[in-house]
């Protein structure tokens, strides 16, 4: 290791704890961003002990999820992760080999392939309807000649979204979970298990695919991890991205109504199909834009090099952990014109999707480690953002406007918007 070039890409640090108490706590991909304005959109600092390579460029990022994905497929067993992953033994944590392989295998076959998301389409259109007809009833008059009540539009997304993740992964709605609840119990990424017996509602395809995988047999250790990663993935990281898209368009009330006037206009009287989402490219392009802005996960979680490499002329030794900023790397002025506002247009002329073809933008990260849920999150969180500009005019309730009305994220490494979306829902004017 030519120890020259490793010096000058790290930066100063201390003892022991390294480069801790330049990020404290909280907003980490913010500190990290503050750190890559002086350094570079590529250092080391340390975590503890631990070398850390920070990656803010879209230009890096290109060069570890696709140039040398090989290299930098590993993940580091983080002890925060061992708890609740069952042992890092899930899709997201779960160390690089034939079990990975394999239980990734089993999410993509019997979840996520485009067949089976395909296949769901029912489901969302129903518990999309289902959505639409409980915020009538929350903002319905308490009487005639009362104004129409404020609705919190987070806590039913969210609903939404476990609904159709559970009935999707279950057949079934599982009972006994709150929005307030899930939110509260993934912030912590704690315990969400102990409220689900997953082995009594482990599908019978799902655990035949255990039983009968080449190679390295799984037990149910793997497919509670596996399921774990369902719910956060898709429940959690799509609710948000659903809320973060509703609350920019309500911060921006012109591209608000562009973006009902096309889903009016394709919809028609018929209400939204989600055949038709494809002709929404406004609406699309509101949803990027909105996640481009906030990534459901800043920092795409950890990788690790399993073996030595050269990275920008840099050695980068093995087990080196690497930190990729997908919030910085959004927001970058160098790859976005007025980085920091919400335009949905910069979106519209171009072939930018979720798939990490082009490396400003990705929010479900990339490579053999990237996402494999992006089909099941983006279709319904296309059709529950249609439908909520479809069946209703938004509205702030009495006494805020638009100017006064603050898009702010929580704490955290998954952030929500730190106040919930009230909102008074009205019917769409003539």
């Amino acid at each position: 290791m030519a120890a020259a070039q490793y010096c000058h890409l790290r930066i100063r640090h201390l003892p022991v704890i390294g480069n801790m108490h330049q990020l404290g706590r909280g907003f980490l991909h913010r500190k990290l961003q503050e750190l890559a304005r002086h350094h570079g959109s590529l250092f080391l600092l340390r975590l503890g002990t631990v070398p850390t390579l920070e990656v803010s460029s879209a230009a890096m990022a290109g060069e570890v999820l696709k140039h040398q994905d090989h290299v930098f497929c590993g993940r580091p067993q983080q002890y925060t992760a061992r708890g609740p992953m069952y042992g890092c033994r899930d899709v997201g944590f779960s160390p690089y080999g034939e079990r990975w392989r394999q239980l990734r295998r089993i999410a993509v076959v019997h979840l996520l392939s485009v067949k089976r998301v395909d296949s769901f389409r029912v489901l969302r259109e129903e518990e999309a309807a289902s959505l639409v007809a409980r915020i009538r009833t929350a903002s319905a008059p308490e009487n005639a000649g009362a104004k129409r009540r404020a609705v919190n539009v987070s806590d039913l997304i969210v609903s939404l979204t476990y609904t159709v993740v559970s009935r999707a992964a279950f057949g079934n709605k599982l009972g006994g979970m709150e929005p307030q609840v899930f939110r509260e119990t993934t912030k912590e990424v704690f315990g969400l298990l102990g409220t689900i017996a997953v082995e009594r509602h482990v599908p019978t395809t799902l655990v035949g695919g255990l039983e009968d995988g080449e190679g390295l047999k799984l037990d149910r250790i793997d497919i509670k991890g596996l399921i774990f990663d369902l719910f956060v993935a898709g429940i959690d990281t799509t609710s948000k991205a659903i809320e973060w898209a509703v609350a920019e368009l309500i911060k921006n009330p012109r591209e608000m109504a562009k973006v009902q006037e096309e889903v009016r206009q394709v919809a028609g009287t018929q209400g939204v199909l989600e055949e038709q989402l494809g002709r929404m490219s406004r609406l699309q392009a509101a949803l990027k834009e909105a996640m481009r802005l906030h990534p459901p996960v800043p920092l795409l979680i950890p990788r690790e090099t399993i073996q030595d490499t050269k990275l920008q002329s840099y050695d980068i030794s093995a087990k080196t952990r690497v930190i990729i900023n997908a919030w910085a790397i959004g927001r970058d002025s160098e790859s976005w014109e007025n980085a920091e506002e919400f335009l949905p247009d910069r979106f519209m002329h171009n072939t930018i999707d979720y798939n990490a073809k082009d490396f400003r933008f990705i929010p479900f990260s990339a490579g053999r480690r990237g996402c494999p849920g992006i089909a099941f999150a983006t279709r319904l969180a296309e059709l529950a953002l249609a439908n909520l500009m479809y069946h209703f005019d938004w509205e702030l309730p009495e006494g805020q406007d638009v100017e006064s009305f603050e898009v702010v994220e929580s704490s955290g490494l998954s952030p929500a918007l730190k106040f919930g979306l009230i909102l008074v829902a009205k019917p769409p004017q003539a």
